[in-house]
């Protein structure tokens, strides 16, 4: 049977046209098939395959719950990554999940039979064609962000758990000035929300000695 693989992906043309390329190859066989992470976590524990692939963007979560599901209960397992975001974030995050390999979609289809087979025979290495250029930009770029004082303590606030109102309540701020603030943290963090403003403040040192309570 050589290499068997699992396809998890939302997109059952993509499932399918993934299938035809790695039935191309005599040394790998697709055993399993899956739409959603429920589907395709519960699929690698019947199946037990050798190597994982998904797609990010799920109908009831993130494909990198499913490699984190299958990495706390498996080294062996090879674990690839396919997605259209191709971003440095994207890519360090699926590092750091546990992913043996990260490709766009906008790759060829043996580029990803090889990164299955990459995973396979070295399911805790990480190949991604961008990482190089990746770490980089990450080692290159900007240094971490200078926050004014009462936007420290608005970020701890955020990180407290504590809303728009009862952050001005808090800092005697009028509600309008409290989202301001918050408005310009999310800028200086590059962040759309509270969660991504909170991830980027713990990595970056800003909120040692505070734990957020919610993201």
């Amino acid at each position: 049977m050589g290499i068997t693989v699992l396809l998890v992906d939302d997109h059952e043309l993509i499932r399918q046209g993934l299938a035809r390329a790695f039935e191309r190859d005599d040394d790998m066989s697709v055993v399993g098939q899956a739409g959603s992470v429920a589907d395709g976590v519960a699929a690698w524990a019947d199946l037990r395959p050798d190597v994982v692939v998904t797609d990010l963007q799920m109908p009831d979560g993130h494909g990198l719950d499913v490699v984190r599901a299958v990495r706390r209960t498996s080294d062996s397992t090879g674990l690839v990554v396919l997605t259209m975001h191709a971003g440095d974030d994207h890519i360090f995050a699926a590092m750091e999940a546990g992913a043996s390999a990260f490709v766009g979609k906008d790759s060829k289809a043996s580029d990803v039979v090889s990164a299955a087979k990459h995973a396979a025979v070295a399911p805790r290495t990480f190949l991604c064609a961008g990482l190089s250029a990746a770490m980089m930009r990450r080692a290159t770029g900007p240094s971490t962000p200078r926050l004014s004082g009462r936007e420290e303590e608005v970020l701890v606030l955020l990180a407290e758990g504590l809303g728009t109102g009862e952050i001005a309540g808090r800092l005697y701020l009028s509600e309008s000035t409290a989202k301001t603030h918050i408005t310009h943290i999310y800028q200086k963090l590059g962040a759309a929300n509270r969660a991504q403003a909170l991830v980027t403040a713990i990595r970056m040192g800003l909120l040692d000695g505070h734990t957020p309570s919610r993201f």
